[in-house]
């Protein structure tokens, strides 16, 4: 069976877009898929290889790669650093309460890599109070607007930057967009958002040890300075994240936007 049958073009056009992606920041999977193809022509095998359409993996095969790759770097402190970043999201969120957020983004479904960052969106109409709380808060933060296609007009979109012990993405959305739900590049599937009081529930069922005593001193395990802990997390076993993006459905071609609720311009009507 040829390289090309076997599915062995695709595998590993998948691990060459993965590691561009890991190392050299590539940001968008359909950059990186087609970078990676021409990269490996007349590579693989020793042969000249022309890819075609189906040789292309999709967003959620590159995401695997990425998620394998960045296990096999990164081992023991990945889990850890996840746990960090869902009590950072956690906190961020019942301090701005008021404004109905909702945790998305690697940290939401568990498939973090280094430079992964906190994607929260915001519900409200009135931008400046967000602003407001964010000063009365002492956070530092940069704030831009970004203009987007949706619905059939351009749209802007505030967003704010805060680098504190993660960088936190804060997008602010109005009220009515609470009841809808963008649909993700990887899977096609509505964008998975979490609540404050969801978010609670996944640390107390995934992180229950390093969380027990997170509420009992304050400790946050995976952050720089903090005790690691033994949370009963095998290193040697497979990470499985709470939440499943299979990846088998989505549009090989389809452009990954790295703003998160940006993904895709067809959006699903859904409860907050």
């Amino acid at each position: 069976m040829s390289h090309e049958r076997a599915g062995g073009l695709r595998a590993t056009i998948a691990r060459e877009a993965a590691r561009l992606m890991y190392e050299e920041e590539v940001k968008e999977y359909f950059t990186a898929k087609r970078m990676a193809a021409k990269r490996l022509l007349g590579r693989v095998e020793g042969r000249r290889l022309h890819h075609r359409p189906q040789d292309l993996p999709s967003n959620g095969e590159i995401r695997d790669a990425l998620l394998a790759l960045a296990r096999a770097t990164e081992g023991k402190g990945r889990t850890l650093k996840l746990f960090a970043m869902r009590v950072v999201a956690l906190e961020t969120m019942a301090k701005l309460r008021e404004f109905e957020p909702r945790l998305i983004g690697s940290v939401s479904t568990g498939h973090i890599r280094r430079g992964s960052d906190i994607d929260i969106s915001l519900f409200s109409d009135d931008e400046e109070r967000i602003e407001l709380r964010l000063l009365e808060l002492g956070w530092s933060f940069e704030t831009e607007r970004v203009s987007i296609h949706k619905f059939g007009e351009i749209r802007e979109y505030l967003h704010h930057q805060i680098d504190e012990r993660f960088r936190v993405e804060l997008t602010v959305y109005p009220k009515r967009e609470l009841r809808f739900r963008p649909r993700s590049s990887t899977d096609g599937l509505p964008i998975v958002r979490i609540t404050e009081h969801a978010l609670e529930t996944l640390l107390e069922r995934e992180h229950a040890i390093a969380f027990q005593r997170y509420r009992d001193t304050g400790e946050i395990a995976g952050l720089s300075g903090t005790p690691v802990l033994d949370d009963g997390d095998d290193e040697g076993e497979p990470f499985v994240p709470c939440i499943a993006e299979p990846g088998d459905a989505d549009d090989p071609t389809q452009l990954y936007d790295p703003l998160p609720g940006f993904e895709q311009l067809a959006w699903t009507r859904a409860e907050g």
